[in-house]
């Protein structure tokens, strides 16, 4: 955390010298953004596939006042796009040293901060909170209780003297503590009916009820949450009167389009070996495939971080192939895709009766999204040589014992596979490993167009006539 810079006033009497006023969270995240949009800055980092459909929606609920519901299918960037919120508040704002709820030194709301700042005027003691401390998020889960988000009478400060009729004996909870911020509840509908019903004065009338008590507090806070539709109607619900209270409901999505897609696994995943655009290609198309597929459970969606796993899947299936070749750099190469069908497996719902398939279905849509790309890449491509070639004799071995060189060597030097190499973006300076993983990418082509032969066994795969 970045220090408190000096310049900042430490009382409340310099706050009000420097023309400081009191601002609601909400007029603070409307004003910010507006400057944001007027100067041409992105104020949604991080945020792939959303700019034409969710963020516009998003961007008038939040200069409209309101608080937001995000519905959406696992894995659609839901909790991402909540935590870009922090960047649209104020890098540092002032609040009462020790307050409780990180009270404005000029509009403190609790009995104990109004009573010091009457006592103290001008020489009430003044900190600062960085915005990232104004953002708190809550995974609800069933055994989350009032008391968690709202509050509880406190046993500690009834034992040192205070009477139960004291409200200062409550215990505030997440979300009064949250004043002067945003509140995130990720996974709505799993809140029972009877928690929920505790937010609803929160977020209209502004008090507080904690056993019999009744406190007239002004919070001020944006709240934001996210549900997942299947929830949404089936394991839980959100009640109406809580559904009512939110201003806007905004639906969220999977990539529409391809792009986005390589953009999310590129941006996401932890890449531990080279992965050519070409194969990010081939992961988000077997992804996409996977979301289209009737085999697939459709209502509990396939997540992004299925293709950011296979992404880093493939990447660490190159580098293991690295380690015992000695190959540098460690390069993905189609073989390596291999692995991830066995490994994500798990990730995906399957429809009832599909039992004891799962991987032959895998194995179909992952090869369907190879034919795919490699169409894509090498379209109008006269590969007729380079099957001639392996038809003459040419076979050619790869796997995870088989370093790129050994692939290139065992085929003659053809026009065709500069022209290979070049639909995928590798050029013949490149090292053996990116353009093997290039000619392996057409041989495949050529395997699923019927055009070549393909044994397989544990360890190697050889492509012959």
């Amino acid at each position: 955390m970045n220090p408190v810079p000096e310049h900042l006033p430490r009382t409340a009497g310099e706050l009000r010298a420097a023309g400081h006023r009191p601002r609601g969270i909400k007029q603070e995240i409307h004003d910010n953004l507006l400057a944001a949009l007027r100067e041409g800055r992105n104020p949604w980092p991080g945020i792939v596939g959303f700019e034409r459909t969710v963020l516009p929606q998003f961007e008038r609920a939040l200069l409209a006042g309101h608080d937001v519901v995000l519905l959406g299918e696992r894995g659609q960037g839901k909790t991402r796009l909540l935590r870009t919120l922090a960047g649209l508040l104020d890098e540092w704002t002032p609040v009462i040293e020790g307050s409780e709820l990180a009270e404005h030194p000029l509009d403190p709301i609790t009995p104990a901060s109004i009573r010091r700042a009457a006592e103290l005027g001008d020489d009430l003691p003044v900190t600062w909170l960085h915005r990232d401390q104004r953002y708190t998020e809550k995974l609800a889960t069933p055994d989350t209780s009032v008391g968690d988000l709202i509050g509880d009478v406190d046993p500690v400060k009834v034992a040192e003297g205070r009477s139960l009729g004291d409200p200062e004996t409550i215990h505030f909870g997440l979300v009064p503590r949250a004043h002067r911020g945003i509140v995130a509840i990720n996974e709505l509908p799993d809140l029972a009916e009877r928690i929920q019903v505790a937010l609803l004065n929160v977020m209209e009338e502004r008090d507080i009820q904690v056993r019999g008590y009744t406190l007239r507090l002004p919070l001020d806070v944006l709240l934001v949450a996210t549900a997942n539709p299947e929830d949404y109607t089936n394991r839980g619900r959100i009640i109406t009167p809580l559904k009512d209270r939110f201003g806007a409901e905004i639906r969220t999505h999977y990539p529409l389009e391809l792009s986005a897609e390589v953009d999310v696994v590129r941006q996401e995943a932890n890449l531990v070996a080279e992965v050519g655009e070409p194969l990010l290609e081939v992961i988000a198309r077997f992804v996409r495939n996977l979301r289209e597929s009737t085999v697939i459970d459709q209502r509990s969606g396939v997540s992004a971080r299925f293709a950011v796993a296979a992404a880093e899947t493939v990447a660490a299936a190159a580098l293991r192939r690295s380690a015992l070749t000695g190959e540098q750099p460690a390069v993905a190469r189609p073989v390596d895709l291999d692995a991830v069908p066995a490994v994500l497996r798990g990730k995906v719902e399957f429809e009832p009766g599909e039992e004891g398939r799962e991987t032959e279905h895998l194995v179909h849509l992952l090869r369907r999204a190879v034919a795919e790309t490699a169409r894509e890449r090498f379209g109008g491509l006269n590969l007729r040589p380079l099957v001639e070639a392996v038809a003459n004799g040419h076979l050619v071995a790869t796997g995870e014992k088989v370093p790129g060189a050994d692939v290139l060597s065992a085929l003659p030097e053809l026009p065709v596979l500069h022209e290979v190499a070049q639909r995928a973006g590798v050029s013949a300076e490149d090292p053996p490993g990116r353009i093997a993983s290039a000619v392996e990418l057409a041989l495949e082509s050529l395997y699923l167009a019927r055009q070549l032969a393909k044994d397989s066994d544990d360890a190697t795969t050889v492509y012959g006539p």
